[in-house]
């Protein structure tokens, strides 16, 4: 809410009550203002001194207490001797219902920004809890992905150790067949030898007429007939 302060030469200078929904401030522009300081105004004759905050802009504001408020509603004038090269004063009236209605305007236009800074940080919080959401499932599955892959390595590698299992086992089946047919093989040549041996030596007494066994005598027995 702005309005205007005059002084006696018929000087003007503007001012603006404004307000967050909390608190009432007046804002002034002013050059060389301390960062802050306590600073006086008048209400009807009446001092009432209130904080004074210098903004990023260098422009000044006055914070007004709740008793400077509360003389402000009931007052008609509002004297500010610092602010020119004179004194300024300015009417009030109607600033009963104005101030309320400034408090109303002030705290909704406040609200604003916390109702979307809430927003935002429920769609934050919204968001990020999605984030951890999609991390734990990404990790659960690259958990049960390691799992299954090494569930499938020690598969092959057991499936592997088999085969060479079985494959030692045939090849020793293999080699002892072999060994058994060799040893066949050997024992029916070293047969068949002894044999023909035998035959041999039964076509020679037979071609020698000059012998003749004596009465009573019979073959000796030799190594090789055990075969």
């Amino acid at each position: 809410m702005e309005f205007e302060l005059s002084g006696r030469s018929g000087g003007v200078t503007p001012v603006r009550l404004s307000s967050d929904g909390q608190f009432i401030s007046l804002r002034f522009a002013k050059a060389d203002l301390p960062s802050r300081a306590f600073l006086p105004i008048r209400i009807d004759n009446a001092r009432f001194s209130n904080l004074m905050l210098r903004d990023a802009d260098g422009s000044g504001e006055l914070v007004l207490s709740e008793e400077t408020e509360a003389a402000l509603r009931r007052g008609s004038t509002l004297g500010v001797a610092w602010l020119g090269e004179e004194p300024l004063t300015g009417s009030l009236a109607g600033s009963d219902r104005g101030l309320v209605d400034l408090r109303v305007c002030g705290a909704q236009a406040a609200s604003r920004p916390r109702e979307r800074m809430t927003v935002e940080a429920v769609e934050r919080e919204r968001a990020q809890a999605e984030a951890r959401s999609r991390a734990l499932s990404e990790a659960q599955l690259a958990a049960i992905q390691a799992q299954t892959a090494a569930a499938e390595a020690q598969r092959r590698q057991a499936e592997e150790a088999a085969e060479r299992q079985r494959r030692a086992e045939a090849a020793a089946t293999e080699r002892a067949h072999m060994e058994a047919r060799q040893r066949a093989y050997e024992d029916e040549r070293r047969r068949a030898y002894e044999d023909e041996r035998r035959r041999a030596y039964a076509r020679e007494l037979e071609e020698d007429g000059r012998w003749a066994p004596p009465s009573g005598w019979t073959r000796p027995r030799y190594p090789y007939d055990r075969y």
